[in-house]
C-alpha cells in the first residue's frame, strides 16, 4: 500500500488483503477480513464507500459513489471481476457476477445471486434471497442462497490472507477440501443448507 495507491481520507479496518495496484480514494472504508484484488478503482468524491467484513472486491472492478447516494457493500459478500458498482446497496451474503453492472439507487436484497453481465438500471429493488439475469435485470428464481455466497467469501478470506504472506496456491494445499467442508457444514447449519 503506498501513498500512490490509496487517498489520504481511505480508512482501513484491518483487511485481509489490498493490490498495491488497487487505486482508492475519498471517503472509503474497508473493513475486517475484505479483500481488495489487482486493478480494483474505487473513488468517493462525494458520499461514501462501505466494504462490508469478509468481502471481496475481485480484479478489475470499478466503484463509484452516484450522484445522490452512497455505494454500499454488506458483509460475506463477491465482488465478480470487472464488476461497476454505481451508488447502490448490496445485501449481506450476496454474489455480483462477472461483468454486471449494477446503477445508482438500486438495492440488492441480502443472500442473492446477480448474474454475470446482468444490467440493474436506476433504482431497480431486488427482494432478499433472489437471482437476477438479464438486461434490464430482473428476477428469474428466489432461493436462499447464503451459505453457498457466505462459503464464496470465505474462499476468498483465505485466499487473501495467503496472499497477503506471498502464498499464492493455497486452494490447492493439502486439506484444503476439508476445511471447505468443515466450513460449509457451519455455514449450512447457519443459513439453511445450500441450493
Amino acid at each position: 500500500m503506498t501513498a500512490q495507491t490509496f487517498g489520504k481520507d481511505v480508512k482501513l479496518y484491518n483487511p485481509a488483503f489490498i493490490h498495491p495496484t488497487a487505486l482508492i480514494y475519498g471517503d472509503v472504508t474497508i473493513r475486517d477480513g475484505a479483500s481488495v484484488w489487482p486493478q480494483v478503482v474505487m473513488r468517493a468524491e462525494i458520499y461514501r464507500i462501505d466494504i462490508g467484513p469478509n468481502t471481496n472486491i475481485q480484479d478489475f472492478v470499478m466503484i463509484h459513489v452516484g450522484d445522490r447516494a452512497d455505494t454500499i457493500v454488506g458483509a460475506n459478500c463477491s465482488i465478480t471481476h470487472r464488476v461497476t458498482l454505481h451508488g447502490c446497496t448490496i445485501g449481506d451474503n450476496c454474489l455480483i457476477g462477472i461483468g454486471a453492472t449494477i446503477m445508482d439507487g438500486c438495492v440488492i436484497g441480502e443472500n442473492s445471486i446477480v448474474a454475470g453481465g446482468a444490467f440493474l438500471k436506476e433504482r431497480t429493488v431486488i427482494p432478499p434471497n433472489s437471482i437476477v439475469m438479464g438486461a434490464p435485470g430482473q428476477v428469474t428464481k428466489t432461493r436462499n442462497n447464503a451459505a453457498a455466497n457466505a462459503l464464496n467469501a470465505f474462499l476468498y478470506r483465505r485466499n487473501a490472507e495467503a496472499y497477503a504472506r506471498g502464498e499464492h496456491r493455497v486452494w490447492s494445499a493439502p486439506g484444503f477440501r476439508d476445511e471447505i467442508a468443515a466450513e460449509m457444514a457451519r455455514l449450512s447449519a447457519l443459513y439453511g443448507p445450500a441450493a
